[in-house]
């Protein structure tokens, strides 16, 4: 008892909650959110996949539909709704004889639950990455690959951030955010379109892969500093520099010190015999490192992709992956459409006068995306026939990691409701626009390589890739920037 009163003065919004709300209410509300939540995502992703565009995307939207946007399904009290927005709870009250006084209590401990899972979801997602990240590959895709991710961090985050302080006057702290957001760059959608196009193995493929894959390592990175600001409240140079430090510090540490751990998870795996012999040990890793990496003031998402990092080396990679993936079928899609339940679209009805200024935040923003991706291209030297325009049009799509930030954002509450739709919308935007720029801006003249080139691409697991030629099978890591088919090198 004195453990769960603890936690009650820990957390009072569950406290009160349990204290006047019948618990079987409570979770038949989550019961009933998760059905609409898996709903949502199915239908989103599978519409979207059959477009051609990445089943995350369709969650998003999905979450949009039956959000405060569009249906009300299901909504949080952080927009500042209450119990009678929610369609659950008046379904509810309806059926399972819930009683207008205890409505408030039942939605508010239905929307904590909720989002804690939202959160064990963007960790377990950030936990499948790493595990995609091939620590080898991201070494050695060369300095090209290097300059053009830097400049694809650094380009859009500035020019964002200083752009909302300076012509809109937006805070510090949540301009540095939207600025983070702008820094992502979704491998998947990229590796998918470039695939279809046969233009995968080609120098510019090779770079862009590379570049986005230590584009995602400098997002999550980024992400930590700013979502550990946004906590402070205010920029502290002092702050930012140790946040940054402290951040790289502990991501190297964890790589540095993998050797050896990997050692040791193997043998303590050999000697299990029980079920989830090898994914409850991964998993106890993965939240520890995400505790230490939230206990040193950094967001625990940084430690759970180092887990994956180390974990990704180890002889078990693959039995790991396949054992994570419907874990993360569960708690990732609920992150997705909490994500877009929570996004207002209606902060940017160019009809209400003072929604407009959100409007033209959103367009400012779509803007910076597109052009701090597209002069990338620009960086690339000693290579005077490469497309450097493909190369810059490759880093455009923000996807599943453009959410992630939006995500933690929104969950830290930095972000004002015109500020956080902007991002949803740069984020739908440059994902939807970047595989029809792809294909404009590569000749079409590959016809002939895609007939001996067949690429499988799990697009719901971001970077899985096989190529298969004929009489031939080369198998390589995820998230590879150097993605060769030799036939010496092969195994039929």
């Amino acid at each position: 008892m004195q453990f769960l009163n603890a936690i009650n003065s820990s957390v009072p919004l569950l406290a009160s909650a349990t204290e006047t709300v019948d618990s079987s209410m409570v979770m038949a509300a989550v019961l009933l959110s998760l059905v609409v939540i898996y709903f949502a995502s199915k239908v989103g992703g599978e519409l979207s996949n059959r477009v051609g565009l990445p089943p995350v995307l369709g969650e998003l939207v999905g979450g949009v539909v039956v959000g405060i946007s569009v249906l009300h399904l299901l909504v949080f009290p952080e927009g500042g709704t209450d119990s009678s927005s929610s369609l659950i709870i008046a379904f509810l009250q309806s059926t399972a004889g819930l009683t207008p006084q205890a409505a408030d209590g039942v939605f508010a401990a239905q929307s904590e639950v909720i989002s804690v899972l939202a959160e064990l979801g963007v960790i377990i997602l950030l936990f499948e990455i790493g595990l995609e990240s091939n620590l080898k590959d991201l070494m050695a895709v060369g300095i090209q690959a290097t300059i053009v991710a830097v400049v694809g961090v650094v380009a859009p985050f500035a020019a964002g951030t200083v752009g909302l302080m300076t012509l809109f006057g937006i805070d510090a702290v949540p301009a540095i955010f939207a600025g983070a957001a702008l820094t992502a760059t979704s491998i998947g959608i990229t590796s998918k379109v470039l695939s279809e196009i046969g233009r995968l193995n080609s120098k510019e493929g090779q770079i862009i892969l590379g570049a986005a894959v230590i584009d995602d390592v400098l997002g999550i990175i980024v992400l930590a500093v700013v979502a550990s600001l946004a906590k402070e409240g205010e920029v502290d140079v002092t702050k930012v520099i140790f946040l940054i430090i402290s951040a790289t510090t502990f991501l190297l540490g964890a790589i540095l010190l993998g050797n050896f751990f990997n050692r040791s998870f193997v043998r303590i795996v050999n000697r299990l015999k029980t079920r989830g012999e090898l994914v409850i040990p991964a998993f106890i890793f993965a939240f520890v490192m995400a505790y230490l990496a939230a206990v040193i003031q950094l967001e625990a998402i940084l430690g759970a992709f180092a887990a994956g990092l180390v974990l990704e080396e180890t002889d078990k990679r693959k039995e790991l992956q396949k054992q994570v993936i419907p874990i993360a079928d569960l708690f990732v899609p609920i992150f997705f459409v909490t994500v877009g339940a929570k996004t207002d679209l209606g902060v940017l009805n160019p009809a209400i006068p003072t929604n407009r200024e959100g409007l033209v935040m959103a367009s400012f923003l779509i803007i910076v995306a597109i052009i701090g991706k597209v002069i990338t291209g620009l960086t690339v030297f000693g290579q005077p026939e490469i497309n450097r325009l493909a190369i810059g049009v490759g880093m455009i799509p923000r996807g599943e990691v453009g959410l992630v930030f939006a995500g933690v954002g929104a969950a830290s509450g930095v972000l004002s409701k015109p500020l956080g739709a902007a991002i949803i919308m740069m984020v739908i935007l440059t994902t939807f626009l970047a595989p029809p720029l792809l294909r404009f801006v590569f000749p079409d003249t590959t016809n002939g390589a895609t007939e001996t080139e067949k690429l499988v691409l799990d697009v719901a697991g971001a970077t899985s890739l096989t190529i298969e030629q004929p009489q031939l099978l080369t198998a390589k890591s995820p998230d590879v920037a150097n993605l060769e088919s030799a036939p010496d090198s092969s195994e039929s």
